[in-house]
């Protein structure tokens, strides 16, 4: 299972699939399974039947998760996808740019 380097709200770019080159935000990242659910990215359709009185049925589109090796974080300070460097010990341990070294 890889490290998780990415937190749900950070901005990604996708590295590789059907939706190459696409950014968004983080909406879950599951560590569990090495897996994160990016806004807008690999759209899936799912049918839903109605499980309730009046509730309508359909056909559901929303995000299928991708592996985490599959995305890169986008410096927020420099706008650019990189890899991610770390900075302190235990609690002030800080998450950096590689590019700028901005901290984040």
């Amino acid at each position: 299972m890889p490290k998780m380097n990415v937190k749900k709200g950070d901005k990604v770019q996708v590295l590789s699939g059907k939706d190459k080159g696409a950014t968004g935000e983080v909406l879950r990242a599951l560590p569990a399974e090495g897996k994160v659910i990016v806004e807008g990215v690999a759209m899936v359709k799912k049918h839903q039947k109605p499980t309730q009185m009046g509730q309508q049925g359909g056909i559901i589109e929303r995000e299928a998760a991708i592996d985490v090796s599959n995305v890169m974080l986008v410096c927020p300070k420099c706008g650019k996808a990189t890899r991610v460097g770390h900075t302190g010990t235990g609690k002030d341990k800080k998450r950096v740019c590689k590019k700028c070294g901005a901290e984040f």
